[in-house]
Parts: C-alpha cells; structure tokens; sequence
C-alpha cells in the first residue's frame, strides 16, 4: 500500500531492445551495464543466501552501497533483474543444471548468481541477448574466483539464448517458488490451486486505486476497469502515478483490491470511534476516515506516522496519531471498532515482493502467527463490549489466520466472529470462506484485455466482543 508522491509503477518490460546503461560512477574501463548486472548479482546473493530483504538495499538513501552508486536507469534495470530472476528462480535453476555437464562445484555461488542474473535477462526482460551474456563473462573474468569459469558462462549461456523456447517450454510445470512454501500451500489449497498460485505471483501486481467518490467516473478518466472491491484497476502505462489526473487534487490512492477489504467490513461507521491499530502508511486509515469514522492512527514509528500525516494530508484527511506500541496501548477510552492489520509473512505480496518467499521459512511463519495472536488480543480489549475487530494480514497461510482465529474464539467466550456474506460481495464469492472470512489469493480475479489479472493474498476476519 504506498501513497506518496514518489511512487512509480513497477519497471515495464521496454517495447524496445534497450542498450546497456552506462552507470556515472563505472571506471575508464569498465563496459557499460557492467556495474549494474554486477550490483544485481551481489543482491541476489544477499538475498537467496544471507536472505537479506530486498527493500531495505534498495533504499534511495539508505540502500547497499553497490545500488546506491548508479543512475537512475541503472538502478531500475538492476530492480527488473532481480524481480524477474527471484520470480522465476527454481525454473531458472532447473534450466541452468540441464546446461551444465556437471554440477557447478561447492561454494561457487557468485558464479551461481552471475548467470542467473544473465539467465534473467535472456529469458524474461528484453535485453539484447549478446549483451546479457558478455557481460556475465565480463564479471566472470574480473572476479578472480570465478575466472576460470568464463569459457563456461560464454558457453553456457549462448545456448541458453539459442534454445530459451524450448527451455521455457521444458520447465513451465515447475512451481515459480521454493518447495517448502509451494508444498506448505498444497497441503492447505490443494496442488492445483497452489500450482495457480504459483503461476500468478511470477507476474507483476497491477496498479489498483481506492477512489473518494464514483469509482466508474475515476475508470473512465483514467483508463482503468471497476472491480468488485470498488477499487479502479489501471491498465500498464509509462510514467508516474503522481502525474495522473486527481493524484494533486487528493481524489484517490494507490492501494491493492484486497488490501481495500479490511476497511470495508466494518458497516456503516459515521461518527463512530476507530482506531487503527498499524496504521502506517495510512491506505486503510483514509478508508476508515472516508467512512465517516473519527480516527486514532497507532503505530510504532515515529518517520512512519510522519509519513502517514503526509499521505493524508495531500488527500485533505486528519487524525489523531499515536507514537505507541499497540501490544501495550490503553487508551482512556474504548473504541467502537478496531482494525489490526498485522505485520506477517508477507507472503501473499509476492507479486510486488518476490523476495519474500526466499527470505522467510516455517520458522518465521510461526514466530509471526504467535505476535499476530498476542496481537489480536489485545486488540480485542481495545473497544466496548458490542464492538468489532477486523483483524486482517497479508499472508497466504492458515497458520497466521484461521488457524489462529479459531484458537482464540475457543479460548474467548465473549468474542464471536460476526460471518461476511457472500451476497454482499459479486463477483467475490471464492473468496469468502465456509467461515464467512475473506481469503483472498494471487490467482483470484482473471485478467481482462489490457488488465493484469490477480489480487494479493489477504486474510480479514470480523470479530466482535459480547454486549
């Protein structure tokens, strides 16, 4: 969910072959787009073996230094290198060894990520194929480790731009994710729905808008479709989102469909007391202000209220914020209603954060489902008997949702869970669970021409504690 003004659309794959970018800080002899596929391959690395997240190295002002150094066009080519090698990782992988004689000897994982992120381009981005492979020999040869390796990188890859259709083809059964979580989904979707699962986050998550006022008025404006959340999904385009009519004037924000559920559960809330419990960046608070509600925003974070006091106020909002964790917040007075959307897995955001899955593991679903718990109670001690909780996550797995829910309704006689219906929600009825939860995944809602397809993957759930 990202509000500000600096927001762009994710890196579009060019309409035409581009050449390498020339990085301002690359020495007198350094090849153009050298330093760039050099920053990717490091990053990778930190990624898939030190599982090092994404987002903080690549952080304008506080990112890896490697990323720092290069121009902007460097930088967002290095971004669409390791989108495009982490969402198709194992198949990559799998193409890689059926190239290889022999298995690339213990410990030559810079090698190992040299050509992947040179596979990535050959595959997936349109980079000149001869470009993608000299300068993946060109790494080669300047990394003493790897030198010897050059005439196999050059090999290696020339074939892989020679036969790409056919090792596209050979490997498009494999899951576009790590084993552990693929089969952690199977077990509880089924392998079929978790093989669409699979598919879908290997795309990029399309641009969706939460509207002030006619959704159908902003979509014809814009471009853009109606989804069955209310939210206006954008077509792809050049540019960015802060240039498009009523961004300046406050009219809409840039938030996800199923990230716009949680908000909406809660009825009507005019006049009501609310407070969101995390609540920065701020994309659910202009919800539930939008709703009529008065706001008390919570959050750990100093600079990340800041930024919220900054997003709601280009879209002319206010509320009352609170630097304060909420495991121990007591306020003087109950609240009607709160909304906890939890930090978790992540792991339903993997079409805009493909690293997730390779930085994460059972472990850390675990610890997270036992904060989200401990969470939620405290939440449930925050409003007045008759009040509701939406609690809400962005994570695919049970174990940090139903699973959780259901522990604390049999534990907590005073709170019941208040069912979503169906009826309410066309176009959206797989996605509300026997339970009258929302479960929301990556493969739901189909693409319509010109429009990707998709949502995250969001769990909501409607609690309320006994009169």
């Amino acid at each position: 969910m990202v509000l500000t003004s600096q927001n762009k659309p994710a890196f579009r794959r060019p309409r035409k072959k581009q050449p390498a970018t020339t990085n301002a800080t690359s020495g007198p002899d350094d090849k153009p787009g050298l330093e760039a596929r050099a920053a990717a391959a490091k990053l990778l690395g930190a990624v898939v073996d030190r599982r090092v997240s994404l987002d903080g190295m690549l952080d304008a002002e506080h990112g890896n230094p490697a990323y720092k150094a290069l121009n902007d066009a460097d930088r967002a080519l290095v971004r669409a290198i390791l989108n495009s090698a982490l969402r198709h990782l194992p198949r990559i992988g799998a193409m890689l060894s059926s190239l290889l004689d022999s298995p690339l000897p213990e410990g030559a994982r810079a090698l190992d990520h040299v050509l992947t992120v040179a596979a990535a381009q050959i595959l997936y981005l349109d980079v000149p194929d001869h470009s993608a492979v000299d300068l993946a020999v060109e790494q080669a040869n300047r990394d003493p480790r790897n030198r010897r390796f050059a005439g196999l990188v050059n090999a290696v890859l020339r074939r892989m731009a020679r036969e790409k259709d056919a090792l596209l083809a050979q490997t498009a059964a494999i899951p576009a994710m790590p084993s552990w979580f693929f089969d952690r989904l199977s077990a509880v979707y089924g392998r079929e729905a978790a093989a669409r699962i699979s598919e879908a986050q290997t795309s990029p998550a399309a641009i969706d808008l939460t509207v002030k006022g006619d959704a159908a008025y902003w979509a014809e404006k814009l471009g853009g479709i109606v989804l069955p959340t209310g939210s206006v999904r954008l077509a792809a385009f050049d540019g960015s989102v802060a240039d498009l009519p009523g961004f300046s004037e406050g009219q809409w924000w840039v938030q996800d469909a199923a990230a716009s559920l949680p908000a909406r559960l809660f009825g009507p809330l005019a006049g009501k007391r609310v407070v969101d419990l995390c609540a920065a960046p701020g994309g659910k608070t202009a919800q539930l202000i939008l709703a009529g509600a008065e706001v008390t925003a919570l959050d750990l974070s100093a600079n990340r209220l800041k930024r919220l006091d900054g997003n709601l106020a280009r879209l002319g909002f206010s509320a009352r914020t609170v630097e304060a964790d909420m495991a121990s917040f007591q306020p003087e007075e109950l609240f009607d209603a709160a909304l906890l959307d939890a930090p978790c897995s992540s792991t339903g955001t993997t079409r805009r954060h493909p690293d997730v899955l390779w930085t994460k593991g059972h472990q850390d679903i675990a610890k997270l489902a036992t904060v989200q718990e401990r969470l939620l109670r405290h939440a449930l001690t925050l409003v007045k008997p008759g009040g509701l909780v939406v609690f809400s996550n962005c994570s695919l797995d049970p174990l940090e949702g139903e699973a959780m829910v259901a522990r604390i309704l049999a534990e907590l006689p005073d709170v019941r869970r208040v069912p979503v219906a169906a009826t309410d929600w066309p176009g959206l009825e797989d996605a509300i669970s026997a339970e009258g939860a929302f479960r929301t995944t990556p493969a739901m809602l189909p693409a319509h021409e010109g429009f990707a397809g998709g949502l995250d993957g969001f769990y909501a759930v409607v609690l309320q504690r006994s009169q």
